[in-house]
């Protein structure tokens, strides 16, 4: 983490230089892959509950208000209240089904990000796995460095897990339906492709064209190939969210990829600008969102009691 504050203070340095045009050009494409999102996961709900109405506002609303929060608190927190507001404007919804969903809507994500990231470790642009423990920017090589104890805790979550099953058995059944309702759209897949995928591509292109952008605005080689280098990073990154958007990682992973060809310090920039400008956005369009389907920006105080009642 000590990498990503001393980006900041390089960012902060040379604000000055940031070109401005180029940064509102890469945030309104970052925007529209978000907002190409919202229509791909409301098909898999329609998918999900037939004969419901499902509403694209709404939908969108859930969706971008999950963004802004995940883009502020680690480990997806932000896709509890995306679950908690859709199942407010969805008759009859419940949370295995719904959180089911969530799977169909990154199926693809996963395909294509897996593409770019063995696309960036055959083409040696990124160090292989076996090289991540070495590298103390990245956040996320604590499991590497202290392998006992990483078997330890998963060891306990897998007992655990287990147990739980065991007591909870008689209602497996039913919690089971409901999930499997939940993969509906994958038991139709000319559906999934057209109303799904399609979007989701279209979304994929707008955050190519984002990175692009950023790399101008930060004063960074602008080509395909170092978009692409970005996304490997970022794709990586966000396999374990330990921190909110990859914070360290990235940056760790960007100064390696790099290395040799642009100066660390303008890499940093460029990575924390990025991050920044990114997390504005998600911001302004999330709480906006939350406020206009919630009435209020306290948002915990509205789930937490929903949150109690799932858990019983």
């Amino acid at each position: 983490m000590s990498t990503f504050y001393h980006a900041v203070v390089r960012f902060l340095h040379d604000l000055g230089s940031i070109g401005w045009e180029n940064l509102a050009i890469a945030v309104g494409f970052h925007l529209l892959r978000l907002a190409m999102r919202c229509p791909a996961w409301r098909n898999i709900l329609r998918a999900s509950y037939p004969g419901v109405r499902v509403p694209l506002l709404s939908t969108a609303g859930a969706y971008l208000a999950g963004v802004g929060i995940n883009s502020v608190i680690p480990a997806r927190s932000g896709d509890a209240l995306k679950l908690f507001l859709v199942k407010r404007r969805i008759e009859g919804s419940h949370y295995p089904t719904l959180g089911a969903t969530l799977i169909p809507e990154t199926f693809f994500d996963s395909i294509v990000a897996a593409g770019i990231v063995g696309w960036a470790l055959v083409a040696h642009t990124l160090p292989g796995f076996g090289a991540l423990p070495s590298l103390d920017t990245v956040d996320w090589s604590w499991p590497y460095r202290h392998q006992y104890a990483t078997a330890i805790v998963l060891g306990v979550v897998i007992i655990a897990s287990v147990v739980g099953l065991v007591m909870i058995e008689d209602r497996l059944e039913a919690f089971w339906a409901r999930v499997r309702q939940g993969f509906a759209i994958f038991f139709d897949w000319r559906r999934y492709l057209l109303q799904v995928v399609t979007w989701q591509t279209a979304s994929w292109a707008f955050r190519a064209a984002s990175v692009f952008w950023f790399l101008k605005a930060f004063h960074m080689p602008a080509t395909a190939h170092n978009a692409l280098i970005v996304l490997s990073v970022q794709s990586i990154a966000t396999l374990l969210p330990i921190t909110p958007g990859g914070v360290g990682t990235t940056q760790g992973l960007l100064v390696v990829a790099f290395k040799d060809k642009v100066a660390s310090s303008v890499v940093l920039g460029f990575s924390v600008g990025m991050h920044v400008a990114m997390i504005v956005a998600n911001l302004v369009v999330g709480f906006t969102a939350i406020g206009l389907m919630l009435r209020t920006l306290r948002w915990r105080q509205v789930v937490r009691p929903e949150e109690r009642l799932a858990e019983r």
